[in-house]
């Protein structure tokens, strides 16, 4: 009975101390990332640039397990009139489709590589419950740390597309 006890109990430390691979966060990701590029491929292999050739944005994952992200093209139009209530059809479309947000929960497969946004708010309302994977690698330079995200293949104006992103650790 004793030697049962001793056995079940070295059973549950082990795996209550046993690395799992699905990580809630993973601290070479934690803080603030700047966005440095953002392309797609297709599956013919031509490159687009969704957000012009030099977009904006920011990546924060939080050690609670937070993620919020923001993207946008620097060159959208600006609305004549100055008041975000009362843009032109064309000046709304072009501010949609020129910027995206999201929030919510993430964590790290670090057996795969992966990292999971699991979506609670979103400026494109289909995307809140959804959940991203994104294939993701750090690395270090003389210039600091760079983060390489990479979509699954997703379809997005009809097209078959994988989306890459760099950013660079924000100092």
């Amino acid at each position: 009975m004793r030697s049962s006890l001793l056995f079940t109990g070295l059973i549950s430390l082990a795996i209550a101390v046993w690395p799992s691979r699905q990580q809630r966060t993973s601290s070479s990701l934690v803080g603030s990332w700047e966005l440095v590029t953002f392309e797609s491929r297709d599956s013919a292999g031509a490159i687009s640039h969704p957000l012009g050739k030099r977009p904006k944005g920011i990546l924060i994952y939080g050690s609670d397990g937070r993620v919020a992200v923001q993207l946008f093209d620097p060159n959208r139009p600006r609305f004549v009139s100055g008041d975000r209530a009362a843009g032109t059809e064309v000046e709304i479309r072009a501010a949609f489709n020129g910027s995206f947000a999201y929030y919510g929960h993430y964590s790290v497969d670090t057996l795969h590589g992966t990292i999971s946004h699991r979506v609670e708010g979103a400026s494109f309302p289909n995307w809140i419950g959804t959940e991203f994977i994104r294939h993701y690698r750090v690395d270090r330079n003389a210039r600091g740390e760079r983060l390489s995200l990479t979509t699954t293949p997703q379809v997005v104006a009809g097209r078959r597309i994988v989306t890459a992103l760099v950013w660079e650790r924000a100092p």
